[in-house]
Formats: structure tokens, C-alpha cells, sequence
């Protein structure tokens, strides 16, 4: 039995610094000579990591026979010149010692031992190793697919990365032995394991995609100011460009759509605007509502809230299938905009749709609200048909809206 086996079979392809492996070894062989012999003070360790090679060696001073006062310290001449016939007086004695020594059962403790102490080891290693790869792309082998994870094996490393599905974009389906891509997001300890979790949807990967992909970034002519994103439907990006002779929307687009076309691919066809950054508020707006046309903005700085007026064929343009263009206009703004109808078609007569909600449930105004119609006039300006498409509300209670509102204003011409 040979604990440098042990060891030679856990430093093969093991990145655990050389000093550290002679440091553990060294230990694991002084506690056992402590429990043999009490102390360790007289022995010396020399280890060759290279070949795989342990030595242990025993020193004690030669004394005259009938003088030894202290075993440890200490041997007589008789029996030093039975380790080796030239010793004399006053010299110092080194008896080499072998596992055999030890007993069978020391050895094994020891072995048990050694093996725990590497393990802890690899494990602090790669915790450390991820820890300062947080925020990196990864590349990875899809080992596993579990309910609620997918094991991903590191394509440069072979360790074991958890994807969760929440960190998955909508769209994301893989299959076994298929390659993907994210970022390392955070690296966790769990029962003293390290657990290095990767993210598709964070938008630190949306980052480094478009940094692989415009060298301006990389070089820093461009800079990413702020990135939002609904994973796999729609993400907004302002970036500025600190050289007057670089277009940052153009740089970041490429020739022909060349340089978004990969990210967008990557991220299952996600629909991407990037923004041009400016100071300038109501135009920061303007660009962040895009492709929709604004008419004006006015900003409440107070409250945080901007109001955006646009042309009625422009609304739908702004708010987004789902309210999702304007959802990611505030967030890019930190700002909660209100979209408005700027048409001539707003009469004095006109009724606000918070006024029905004795005929008309809150949801559904809200509903109507969600694609710009926040008064009676502006509903029945639309068709029923287009209504139905914009909203998420069933064919009858559009007919049932349609009549409240029709009836107001049948009421009002009457009087």
C-alpha cells in the first residue's frame, strides 16, 4: 500500500499549485509519525512531486551506548552502526523509515486523510478559479437535462456547470451532447461543493456577445451605457461613442446587419434597438421609443414621468406587441411613460375611461390603456376588429365597451 500513489493518482490533471500539494503532503505524513512517536521535531520529509517520490527520514545525535537520555533525540552508537558501520560519536544518525512501519491501519487513516485534503483542495481551486471568471463567456457540453437544470460540462476546463431553466431563454431547447453558450453569473458553496452557475438572460452575456462581436467596444471607443431586456423577445441598448468620427449605432449594427445578426441568432432571434446615448432628455426619449414617431414629450422631473404624444397610427408603434417596447423605454429612462394620442379628434366632450368603472371592470380599462386609449373617444376612434387584435380581450366584451361608450355620448347629444 503506497500513499504516494494516492497522491501521484490525484495531482495528475488536478491545477493545485505544487507548493500547496508538498504543504498537505507534509502534513498528512507528520501527524502520522505524531501518533508512532509522539513528536515529529526529529524527522524530515523531503518529497518529489515530479516523479511521484516520498521520503521520510529519522535524525537522531550518536551518543556513547548507556547515555541515551532521550529516545527521540537520540541513538547509541551500537545501534547506529547497525544502520551504518561507519557512524561515529557526535554525529548525527539518519534512519530512513517506510510505511510498512507504521502499521496497516495508520496507513489507511492517513490514505483517507490525504484523499480529503485534495479533495478540499480542487474544490477550493475551482471555486476559486470560477470566482474570478465571474462575468466571463463559457462554453459548454450539455451533459445532462433536468427538470429544473441543465448539466453543462466546460468545454476548457471539464468541470461541471448548472444552468438553471430560469436562466434560459425562452425559445433555449438543447439536447444532449449540443454545445452552449453563456456567462458565468455567480459561483455558489453548497454542502462545501462548489456550484458555478451559468446565465443565458443576464445582461452582462448580452455585453460580452456584442464585445466579441464590435471591436470598437472591446478598444473602448464605444461604451455600453445601460442594456434592459425581456430574454428571447426584445432587448434596448444605448451606447455612446467617445470618437466624433464613429457612429456607435452603426458600428454596433455593422455592415448590413453583420454584427447584430450573430447576437440575435444567439439569443433566439431576440429583437434588439440600439439606442444612441445623449443628455438631451426628451430626444434620449425619442430614440428610446423607437421605431415609433413622437409627435412631443413632456418630462415631470418631480415624479419621474414623461408624457409622449404621437400620431393615433404611431401608439400601437410605441407601446409594442404586449406593451413591451415601452415597458424597456422606462426602464432604459428610468422614467414611467404615459403615451397620449395627439390628434384633433379629442373633442371638450370627451370622457376618460376611469369615469366608466362602474359599467366597465378596471382590468379591462387598464387593458385599453396598455395600447394608448385612456378616454372614451379614444377607443371608439379605433375599429372593433383592431380592438380585438391589440388586446387581449374577448370579441364580447369589446362589443360590450363599444355600447357603454356609444351610449354616453347618445346620452350627451340628447340632453
Amino acid at each position: 500500500m503506497n500513499l504516494v500513489d494516492t497522491f501521484s493518482e490525484f495531482k495528475t490533471g488536478k491545477n493545485i499549485d505544487r507548493p500547496t500539494m508538498v504543504r498537505v503532503l507534509e502534513d498528512v505524513f507528520r501527524t502520522l509519525i505524531r501518533k508512532k512517536y509522539g513528536s515529529d521535531d526529529n524527522f524530515d520529509i523531503i518529497v518529489n512531486i515530479q516523479k511521484g517520490d516520498l521520503e521520510l527520514w529519522r535524525v537522531r545525535e550518536i551518543v556513547p551506548d548507556g547515555e541515551v537520555a532521550d529516545d527521540l533525540k537520540q541513538i547509541s552508537i551500537s545501534a547506529a552502526r547497525q544502520i551504518e558501520a561507519d557512524y561515529e560519536i557526535g554525529e548525527e544518525c539518519y534512519e530512513q523509515l517506510f510505511l510498512e512501519d507504521f502499521g496497516r491501519r495508520s496507513i489507511m487513516a492517513a490514505r483517507q486523510t490525504l484523499i480529503a485534503r485534495i479533495m478540499d483542495l480542487e474544490k477550493d481551486e475551482i471555486y476559486k478559479k470560477y470566482q474570478d471568471r465571474v462575468g466571463e463567456i463559457v462554453v459548454g457540453e450539455v451533459q445532462q437535462i433536468l427538470k429544473r437544470e441543465i448539466l453543462v460540462l466546460d468545454d476548457a476546463t471539464g468541470n461541471e456547470i448548472v444552468l438553471p431553466k430560469s436562466e434560459t431563454i425562452k425559445g433555449d431547447f438543447f439536447r444532449k451532447g449540443e454545445m452552449v453558450r453563456g456567462i458565468i453569473r455567480k459561483v455558489d458553496m453548497r454542502n462545501n461543493n462548489p456550484i458555478i452557475i451559468m446565465s443565458r438572460t443576464a445582461n452582462e452575456f448580452w455585453a460580452k456577445l456584442m464585445e466579441q462581436e464590435v471591436p470598437e467596444i472591446e478598444d473602448d471607443l464605444i461604451t455600453i451605457h445601460k442594456i434592459v431586456r425581456i430574454p428571447g423577445d426584445r432587448a434596448k441598448v444605448a451606447v455612446e461613442s467617445y470618437d466624433d468620427r464613429i457612429d456607435p449605432v452603426g458600428a454596433c449594427v455593422g455592415m448590413k446587419g453583420s454584427r447584430i445578426h450573430g447576437i440575435v441568432r444567439e439569443l433566439r432571434n431576440e429583437n434588439i434597438d440600439i439606442v444612441n446615448y445623449t443628455t438631451n432628455k426628451i430626444l434620449y426619449i425619442q430614440r428610446a421609443l423607437t421605431p415609433a414617431k413622437v409627435s412631443s414629450v413632456e418630462i415631470d422631473e418631480e415624479n419621474g414621468k414623461a408624457s409622449v404624444f404621437l400620431k393615433p397610427d404611431q401608439v400601437s408603434l410605441a407601446i409594442g406587441r404586449g406593451g413591451s417596447n415601452i415597458k424597456l423605454a422606462s426602464r432604459l429612462l428610468d422614467l414611467e411613460i404615459e403615451v397620449y394620442r395627439d390628434t384633433d379628434q379629442f373633442e371638450i366632450e370627451d370622457v376618460d375611461l376611469d369615469e366608466f368603472t362602474d359599467e366597465i371592470e378596471e382590468w379591462i380599462i387598464d387593458e385599453l390603456k396598455n395600447i394608448g386609449c385612456d378616454s372614451a373617444r379614444s377607443v371608439l376612434a379605433l375599429s372593433r376588429d383592431e380592438l380585438v387584435r391589440r388586446t387581449d380581450l374577448e370579441e364580447e366584451t369589446i362589443d360590450d365597451v363599444i355600447k357603454i361608450l356609444e351610449a354616453e355620448f347618445k346620452e350627451e347629444s340628447s340632453k
